[in-house]
C-alpha cells in the first residue's frame, strides 16, 4: 500500500520499510475548548483505516475520551516527546462520510461551538460513548400466547402484575423496557409464569404489501411538485408556502417518490415530536421502502438503530428532529423541511444551531434541492424570497371541498371572572358539538393555574431558584416551577401566616379540562401537553383519539395545535390571545401571528364548515384585526418594512453572548471584559449593547446577563467572532463564569 500524504518511508535495499514517520493525526475531542487535538496512531495499528470520519479512544486529562478524526497531518506545533499516542481505532471505516463531517466543521465554525463537542451532538449517544459494532434490532416485552388469554381475576391479589399486563395488551408489537410501568420484580414475576417474553424488532418496520394510491393533485399542488422535480438534478431552494389544509404533506410525498424512483434518499425534518407520529403513519402507508424515525422520545439503543439504517443505505426515508440533520445518508437526493417557521428548529443550548439553516447548507453541499415549507413562513425566508435565493412555490387553496373558517374576534373584558370560556364561545361550542363536530381549544400554559397565592397575607408561590412564580399542577398536588423543574408539595396553608385561604390564580389547561368536565358532563374531553404525554407511546395514543374523534372536546398546548389534521374539528377558539401583544421582543408579534394562524387552521379541514373564536382583551388591537381581515401574508409584509426600518434580523445579523455566575456582578464583570475586547478588536459596524441583566434574571439559583452584537451584514459579525471567540477563553473571571454564545439567536431570553 502507498503511503499517505505526509508520511515519509525509507526502503532497505530489498524494497522492505525499515523506517516509517507516521502521520499525526488532528482529532476533535469533546471539550469545551475551540480547538481539535494532535494525536500519534495507536500502537499496531493499520494505517489504512486512519481515514477522517473514524473514531478513536484517546487519553485527554486525567480520563479517556471518544474523538473524531478531522484529518492527517505531517507536523504538530506540540513537542514530539509530548505527543500522546491514540489508545485505539473504533472503526474499520469513517461513520461520518465527507459531507456530514465538511456539514458539522461549517456549522462549528458559524455558530462558534467547540468542534469536539459539536461533532458529539451529532453523533447518537451509543456511538459517543464508543459502541462499536452493528444493531441489529432493538428488544422489547410483549405478550406470550398464554398471557394473552389471562384471566384478569387470576391477578386480583396482584395489582402490581395486572397493570404491567393491561399496559402490554395495549401494545400488542410489544414495548421497550423503559417504558414499562413495573419493577424488575413484576416483570420476572409475569416472565416466570410465562406470560410475558422479550423479543427484538427489526430495526425498520415491514412495508405496506399495499401501499395507499396517490391522490390526483390540484392545479397548485401539481405546480409545486413540478417545479421540484424539475430541478432535481441539481440543488435549488424552494419555499412551499401554503394556507393551513392546502396538502403540503401531499406534495411532500409526491416529491418523495420522485426520489425513490430515482434511486436516492430523503430527509425530512421537522420541528417536534409531536408532529412526527401522524406524518410516519401517512408515508408508511404510501411507501413501499423502509422509513427511519430519529427524535429525543427514542431510547439510545431505538435512535443507534435507525441511524445506522440510515448511514448504511437502507432507510429510503429519514424523519426526525433537530439533529437528524445531520444523520449520514449516502444517496442523499431531497432535503424537506415542515413547519419550517417553527423556533423549535433552533437548538436553545449548547450548540445552539438552526436545524432549518443546515439543512439548506447541506443540500447545497450535496447539490440537490431543499424544500420549506409552511402555511406562515418565517420573516428570514421571505427575505430569501425576496432576494432571489429561495424560490416561492404558493398553495393557496384548500384540498377538496374545505374552505377557510371563519375567525372572529370574542372580546372578554367584562366577562365574569369565574368561567374560562366566554358566553358566547360556550353557546358555539354546544352548536358545533350538537352538529357532531369536534371543538379544540388552545390554551399554552399547562398546569391548573399559574400560581398560587394567599388570600390573607398576599404570600406568592416563587421559585426558590428563580425569578418566576412556581405553577399549580391540582391532581399531582405540587407546586412545579418549569423553567428549573424544582417541585415542592402543595401547601395545606400559608407558609408566611398560615391562613387556609390559598387561591389559584389564572388558568392552565388542567384548570379547564376541569371546568369543561362540569360544564360538559355528557362530552369525553382529552387533554393535550406536556403532562399528559410524558410516557412513551401517550402521544400517538391522545393523537389517534382526537383523530378517530373518540374525544368530542381537545384542550392542549402547542403540542396539540400545529401541523396536526383532526379531520372532524369544525370548532377551534383560541383562549388567551393577549400572551404576545405587549413583549419586548421584537419576534413577538411574528411568533404570535404564526401560533394564530397555525391553530385556527385546524378547524374545517375536511367537509364541516370551520370556525374560529379568538378570546381577547385587546379585540382592538392592530396585530388581531390585521391577521382576521388580512391574513398572514399582510402582516408579514408589513412586518418586514418595521424591520427593516429599526435595523432588525432579516436585515442584520445578531450575536448574543450570555454569562450566568453564582453572583450578579460577576456575569456582568465578565460581559464587561467581553464588550470592551470587541471594541478594541475594531467592529467595522458592529454594534455592541449591553451589558444588561438577562430578562428572567435569576433562573436554577444563578445570576443571568447578557451582551448583544448586532451588524448590518453577516460577513462583518463572522469576521468579529473569529477573534473574539479565543479572546473569552483568555478573559479573566471567564472560569469563574458559565458562558455561551448564541448566533442568530432567535430569543433573548
Amino acid at each position: 500500500m502507498g503511503a499517505k500524504p505526509g508520511w515519509f518511508a525509507r526502503r532497505g535495499m530489498r524494497g522492505r520499510i525499515t523506517d516509517v514517520k507516521t502521520p499525526i493525526l488532528h482529532i476533535a475531542v469533546p471539550s469545551p475548548l475551540q480547538r481539535a487535538f494532535d494525536y500519534r496512531a495507536p500502537p499496531a495499528c493499520n494505517p489504512a483505516g486512519l481515514q477522517p470520519g473514524v473514531r478513536l479512544r484517546v487519553p485527554f486529562g486525567r480520563g479517556e475520551r471518544v474523538g473524531v478524526l478531522l484529518e492527517l497531518r505531517d507536523r504538530s506545533e506540540v513537542p514530539a516527546g509530548k505527543l500522546k499516542a491514540a489508545h485505539a481505532l473504533l472503526d474499520d471505516a469513517p461513520l461520518l462520510p465527507p459531507d456530514v463531517l465538511a456539514l458539522v466543521q461549517w456549522a462549528s465554525r458559524y455558530y462558534r461551538y467547540p468542534i469536539g463537542e459539536a461533532l458529539a451532538t451529532a453523533l447518537p449517544v451509543l456511538l459517543r460513548r464508543g459502541h462499536k459494532g452493528r444493531i441489529a434490532g432493538v428488544k422489547e416485552w410483549r405478550l406470550t400466547e398464554a398471557g394473552r388469554t389471562v384471566d384478569a381475576a387470576q391477578l386480583r391479589r396482584a395489582p402490581r402484575q395486572l397493570a404491567l399486563l393491561q399496559q402490554l395488551r395495549r401494545h400488542p408489537a410489544g414495548l421497550p423496557r423503559e417504558a414499562l410501568e413495573a419493577t424488575a420484580a413484576t416483570l420476572r414475576a409475569l416472565a416466570d409464569k410465562g406470560w410475558v417474553e422479550e423479543g427484538e424488532r427489526p430495526c425498520l418496520e415491514a412495508i405496506p404489501a399495499e401501499p395507499e394510491p396517490a391522490p390526483l393533485l390540484n392545479p397548485g399542488q401539481a405546480a409545486a411538485v413540478a417545479a421540484v422535480r424539475a430541478g432535481m438534478g441539481g440543488y435549488g431552494a424552494y419555499l412551499l408556502e401554503g394556507v393551513t389544509g392546502s396538502g403540503k404533506t401531499e406534495v411532500y410525498m409526491q416529491l418523495i417518490a420522485a426520489c425513490l424512483e430515482q434511486g436516492r434518499q430523503a430527509l425530512v425534518l421537522v420541528p417536534e415530536i409531536g408532529l412526527t407520529p401522524q406524518l410516519v403513519a401517512r408515508f408508511r402507508g404510501r411507501f413501499r421502502e423502509p422509513l427511519a424515525v430519529l427524535h429525543s422520545g427514542l431510547n439510545d439503543r431505538e435512535r443507534l438503530c435507525a441511524w445506522q439504517s440510515a448511514a448504511a443505505g437502507e432507510a429510503a426515508v429519514v424523519i426526525g428532529t433537530r439533529s437528524a440533520v445531520f444523520t449520514p445518508l449516502p444517496r442523499l437526493g431531497l432535503v424537506l423541511v415542515d413547519e419550517e417557521h417553527d423556533a423549535s428548529l433552533k437548538q436553545q443550548e449548547g450548540f445552539r444551531y438552526s436545524a432549518r439553516d443546515l439543512a439548506v447548507w447541506r443540500a447545497h453541499r450535496v447539490g440537490v434541492p431543499a424544500v420549506l415549507g409552511s402555511a406562515t413562513p418565517s420573516l428570514e425566508s421571505l427575505h430569501n424570497v425576496n432576494l432571489g435565493r429561495y424560490r416561492r412555490l404558493h398553495l393557496p387553496e384548500r384540498t377538496g371541498s374545505a374552505r377557510p373558517p371563519r375567525v372572529g374576534l370574542l372580546d372578554i373584558r367584562r366577562q365574569p371572572l369565574d368561567s374560562p370560556l366566554a358566553p358566547a364561545l360556550q353557546a358555539a361550542m354546544e352548536r358545533h358539538l350538537e352538529a357532531g363536530g369536534q371543538v379544540l381549544l388552545f390554551l399554552n400554559r399547562r398546569g391548573f393555574a399559574p400560581t398560587l397565592l394567599c388570600h390573607e397575607c398576599g404570600w406568592l408561590a416563587d421559585c426558590p431558584r428563580c425569578d418566576a412564580h412556581m405553577t399549580l399542577h391540582q391532581r399531582a398536588g405540587r407546586l412545579r416551577c418549569h423553567h428549573c423543574g424544582h417541585e415542592r408539595a402543595l401547601p395545606p396553608q400559608c407558609p408566611a401566616c398560615g391562613s387556609p385561604d390559598l387561591l389559584a390564580l389564572g388558568r392552565g389547561t388542567e384548570r379547564i379540562e376541569d371546568y369543561l368536565a362540569a360544564r360538559f358532563p355528557d362530552q369525553e374531553t382529552i387533554r393535550i401537553d406536556r403532562d399528559t404525554t410524558r410516557r412513551k407511546g401517550a402521544l400517538e395514543a391522545q393523537l389517534a383519539r382526537a383523530t378517530e374523534g373518540q374525544a368530542r372536546i381537545l384542550v392542549g398546548t402547542q403540542m396539540l395545535a400545529k401541523g396536526h389534521h383532526f379531520p372532524q374539528v369544525s370548532l377551534v377558539a383560541i383562549l388567551d390571545a393577549d400572551q404576545g401583544l405587549f413583549s419586548n421582543d421584537f419576534r413577538a408579534p411574528e411568533r404570535l401571528a404564526q401560533l394564530i394562524v397555525q391553530v385556527a387552521g385546524r378547524a374545517g379541514r375536511a367537509d364541516r364548515a370551520g370556525e374560529v373564536l379568538i378570546q381577547t382583551h385587546h379585540p382592538e388591537h392592530p396585530l388581531l384585526l390585521q391577521l382576521v381581515l388580512q391574513g398572514y401574508g399582510a402582516f408579514a409584509e408589513a412586518a418586514l418594512a418595521e424591520r427593516q426600518a429599526a435595523g432588525y434580523p432579516p436585515f442584520a445579523s445578531l450575536a448574543l453572548l450570555r454569562a450566568e455566575a453564582s453572583g450578579r456582578e460577576v456575569a456582568l464583570a465578565f460581559l464587561e471584559k467581553a464588550r470592551d475586547a470587541a471594541l478594541a478588536l475594531g467592529p467595522g459596524g458592529v454594534q455592541c449593547w449591553g451589558p444588561v441583566p438577562a430578562p428572567m434574571e435569576r433562573r436554577a439559583g444563578r445570576y443571568r446577563a447578557q451582551l448583544l452584537l448586532q451588524a448590518p451584514e453577516r460577513g462583518a459579525l463572522q469576521q468579529l467572532l473569529d477573534p473574539w471567540v479565543l479572546q473569552l477563553e483568555q478573559l479573566k473571571g471567564a472560569r469563574k463564569v458559565r458562558w455561551s454564545l448564541d448566533v442568530d439567536p432567535v430569543d433573548t431570553f
